[in-house]
């Protein structure tokens, strides 16, 4: 559900030195030789400077991180090495939507509360807090990272050309409301006909979804007893139809976030707006580079508040060095690194402290017109309200958003696609 770029830094060990990532104890093996930690991400997580940084404090560790380039991709992978036992990282990234499976699991993962974690509650958001704790109180299993504030990327060089205002301020003003922002996106593609007013259906069902939830009963496709409510919840039926609403009228180009031909598009006009959460800022510019520099901006999403994605950060017990992993991860979710990663790649903190800080609250980014992201993204964050994800949560999303691009596609009919969408969450939730 979350960024996505391509795969990053890599450190070697010189020496008889075990890798880091299986076995199955939870102890360290790490003798008086140097240590080789290895960070598994999806996407971006802005932490390159950040293992830099701890490496040049910490001259006995060496970071590797493997990265890749969409939650889709990772979720096979982590499930593979957590029911195995071994292949994980020292250090491993949980996303919201497949963060309650393994809470469910967590006893394959240390319990933070045992390496400094019961002092480190006020460094994070309250519900971000919590919801890396176990319902019993009795073990920390993640460490929170981001959170996913809403706004809206739209190319501004594409709006001059539509004849639609391009200050960010007016901008917003066009579209308070969804359906308002679809009437803008049909006037847009009366004037630039060659380009799609969105990448696809899939970013605005996420947001959607979490906005309603959000403002509603506090949950999506599951209840907070994990009994699948995705054709009887108002919030759900909602979303969906809004994301239809696009398809049918074809302003999407169909694509799905991250995708190769999503990251091709964005050196192209292909689209001309995204539903951006703050991370989502630096896979635009990782993707369009040179040639989107200046052209991007930020305005307000439509349908108020809303967020969509964020992290945690867990170390799997099959680590052979649980200390050391333990502090590196600590030490990427403190305030400083968020504060750091916010920088980096604009991964909007869940730390209080971190988002008061001027490198967050005051910034700007020079890519996006010089947009103050940091105030944008800011005041969405402290409207944010937390939606409960069941663990099949991805399971049913991916499902049910591969029905949305047959429509597009033209291999469902509208009309199909809401009961066809029931059937493939109910499959998909088993």
């Amino acid at each position: 559900m979350r960024r996505g770029l391509s795969t990053a830094m890599a450190a070697m060990l010189v020496g008889g030195l075990a890798a880091a990532c299986g076995g199955d104890d939870d102890g360290d093996d790490s003798g008086s030789g140097p240590v080789s930690l290895t960070v598994d991400v999806f996407g971006e997580f802005g932490y390159d400077q950040l293992y830099k940084q701890y490496e040049a404090s910490h001259p006995n560790v060496k970071i590797k991180q493997r990265k890749v380039s969409t939650l889709d991709e990772y979720k096979p992978r982590i499930q593979q090495w957590i029911a195995t036992g071994s292949g994980a990282g020292d250090v491993v990234a949980l996303e919201e939507g497949i963060l309650p499976l393994y809470m469910q699991q967590s006893s394959k993962f240390l319990n933070l509360f045992d390496y400094g974690g019961k002092d480190l509650q006020g460094n994070f958001l309250p519900w971000k807090w919590q919801m890396g704790v176990t319902p019993d109180g009795k073990q920390l299993v993640g460490l929170g990272t981001d959170i996913g504030p809403l706004g809206m990327c739209y190319r501004k060089d594409l709006f001059k050309k539509a004849g639609l205002p391009t200050d960010r301020t007016e901008v917003g003003k066009l579209w308070t409301t969804w359906d308002a922002f679809l009437s803008t996106g049909q006037k847009f593609q009366q004037k630039v006909p060659g380009t799609k007013w969105l990448d696809g259906p899939t970013a605005v069902l996420r947001a959607t979804v979490l906005q309603n939830a959000g403002n509603g009963p506090g949950y999506s496709y599951f209840d907070k007893s994990n009994n699948l409510v995705f054709d009887s919840n108002p919030a759900v039926k909602q979303a969906y139809d809004t994301a239809l609403k696009f398809e049918q009228a074809k302003l999407t180009a169909d694509m799905s976030i991250f995708t190769p031909p999503w990251q091709t598009a964005l050196k192209r006009d292909t689209f001309a707006t995204l539903p951006c959460p703050s991370w989502m800022l630096g896979g635009i510019e990782e993707f369009s580079g040179d040639y989107g520099k200046g052209k991007w901006d930020v305005a307000a999403t439509p349908g108020g508040s809303g967020y969509w994605g964020g992290s945690w950060l867990a170390v799997p017990k099959q680590t052979k060095h649980a200390k050391e992993a333990a502090e590196l991860a600590k030490f990427l979710s403190s305030p400083q690194g968020q504060v750091g990663a916010y920088k980096d790649k604009n991964t909007f903190p869940s730390s209080p402290q971190a988002a008061k800080d001027p490198a967050v609250a005051g910034a700007k980014s020079a890519y996006f017109s010089d947009a103050p992201t940091g105030q944008i993204f800011g005041d969405m964050a402290a409207q944010v309200k937390p939606v409960y994800l069941g663990p099949k949560n991805e399971d049913v999303r991916q499902a049910v958003e591969n029905v949305l691009i047959s429509v597009g596609q033209g291999k469902t009919k509208p009309e199909d696609a809401w009961s066809k969408a029931v059937d493939e969450a109910k499959k998909a939730a088993r």
